[in-house]
């Protein structure tokens, strides 16, 4: 967490804002008369929304925010008035849940609002909001989110200089093979397990298990990435139960070094998101007590509650993946699949870039394959994990993933000298894009004819400019790199990656 590399400090500046729009939300909401309760919902909603929106561009970013009170009022209302009625509120929260999920095949944007309508549903059980309060809360979420959209669209835009990646297209599928269905209904299964299981637990505190399955579920595709983050999610708990255990149940609630303690959760939270999913979880438990602290009801009990909570939804997140599983074989290929194609089609870039055609450009192309290596080491994450007793599926994935680290890096030095100007095109470039192309129809049959293009840089008189011979380089290590993927891809799942003698 702390040797990862960030370029251009963005994971600190992200975090950093966080802390600045939710501390500003929750001061804009006190010096509106609000009341505590409202206070920690708008905080809530500041969070939730720099944290969740992640659009390609500002101005979509902008439009998401503004979305957000479209679905978070009324379920907000919804939740208020059934707060007395347990059947008909558990029923309610499902299909929240149902249609929080099925939103995502919307990209970024139903993501968000998904997450903000279940939460909205969360923090009414949280804070045992009633319908006289809806005034106040709503009030205290349009500060909030005024003040985050200021505060990250105008005074603090990190995004206008450095643009958000765009993440992978979903893997395709239709009806019950989408993702977003499938999981739709996995993460309705998983939820009412632990809402039943949480409720025998606790009448009061049993919505830390829906909360649970509900995040489990998010930005997962396959069964054995739910079950690794329902992994993380536990270990993350108990480590921030045992800091809380330190720290929140001291402090007893003083406002001061509460505040400043929150803040720091805050940061923590959006810091480690992208790089380990137990250390955000630690900060998340942490701020959970210390909130619990201001409320006045914290005690060691609690802790231990929210505990066995967690580990329901875990158990039920369990439950709901075993419904349509997407096996993390199937993910996993499918993702290479893309990222191997991806390959092929920087490849075909540099070298038309090399032949002489301006309008080619590698770059976008290297850009995509960090974005579908970053997905593909998710989905392997399952096999790779220290705990996992496959030993031959784990040698294998390791085996896939330095290669495919082989293979990015090649293609980051290629598009490097492709945008030289001075490198000139040179015929050997076409034999060794076609070796390239070659092996990867090798792994991936081609859906379409070959790009002719390595035929007009074979008609090229050949200059052996230096950035030809660094482009070549580059060419044979690449083309080394996709004939020895051949290998671990083709070995049986469960087989040794080398046969013994």
């Amino acid at each position: 967490m702390f040797l990862a590399p960030d370029p251009g400090r963005v994971r600190l500046r992200v975090s950093s804002r966080a802390v600045l729009g939710v501390a500003l939300s929750v001061a804009a909401a006190e010096l509106a008369g609000l009341s505590l309760t409202a206070s920690l919902t708008g905080g809530l909603a500041a969070l939730l929304a720099l944290f969740t929106v992640g659009d390609p561009t500002v101005r979509r970013q902008a439009a998401t925010t503004a979305l957000l009170p479209a679905v978070g009022f009324p379920v907000l209302a919804l939740a208020t008035a059934l707060h007395g009625a347990p059947l008909l509120r558990d029923t309610a929260w499902l299909l929240v849940v149902f249609a929080g999920v099925y939103a995502r095949r919307w990209g970024p944007r139903g993501h968000a609002l998904g997450i903000f309508a279940f939460m909205m549903f969360f923090v009414t059980q949280f804070l045992h909001a009633v319908p006289a309060q809806l005034p106040e809360l709503y009030a205290a979420i349009g500060l909030a989110l005024v003040v985050c959209g200021a505060v990250r669209h105008v005074a603090w835009c990190i995004e206008r200089r450095v643009p958000p990646p765009a993440a992978p297209a979903p893997l395709p599928g239709t009806g019950l093979a989408r993702p977003t269905t499938r999981q739709a209904f996995q993460a309705t299964v998983a939820c009412a397990v632990a809402l039943a299981a949480g409720q025998v637990i606790s009448h009061e505190r049993w919505y830390w298990a829906v909360g649970t399955a509900w995040w489990i579920f998010v930005n997962t595709a396959s069964r054995g990435e739910t079950l690794v983050r329902g992994f993380r999610r536990v270990v993350g708990t108990v480590t921030g139960i045992a800091a809380g255990l330190l720290v929140a149940i001291p402090l007893a609630g003083a406002p001061a070094p509460t505040a400043a303690l929150v803040a720091v959760c805050v940061f923590g939270i959006f810091y480690t998101a992208p790089l380990s999913y137990s250390w955000m979880m630690f900060f998340v438990t942490v701020m959970a007590g210390l909130l619990y602290g201001l409320l006045g009801v914290l005690h060691p009990g609690l802790l231990l509650l929210r505990f066995e909570e967690t580990a329901v939804g875990a158990l039920g997140a369990a439950v709901g993946v075993a419904l349509l599983p997407v096996t993390t074989h199937a993910a996993t290929n499918a993702w290479i699949e893309r990222a191997v194609t991806c390959v092929h089609a920087c490849t075909t870039a540099a070298a038309r870039r090399l032949a002489g055609d301006p309008e080619a450009d590698p770059a976008p192309h290297a850009a995509e394959l960090e974005l579908l290596l970053g997905r593909v080491r998710l989905s392997l994450a399952p096999l790779v994990h220290p705990l996992s007793p496959l030993r031959a599926r784990k040698a294998r994935a390791r085996r896939v993933l330095a290669l495919l680290d082989d293979c990015a890096r090649e293609i980051k030095g290629l598009a490097a000298v492709a945008a030289d100007p001075d490198a000139s095109h040179d015929a050997r470039l076409a034999a060794a894009s076609w070796r390239v192309e070659a092996a990867v129809h090798a792994l991936v049959p081609p859906g379409r004819p070959a790009d002719p293009t390595a035929d007009a840089a074979a008609d090229a008189v050949p200059h052996h400019h230096p950035g030809a011979e660094a482009a070549l380089v580059h060419l044979h290590s690449l083309e080394r790199a996709l004939v020895d993927l051949a290998t671990p891809l083709r070995t049986a799942p469960g087989a040794p990656l080398v046969p013994a003698a």
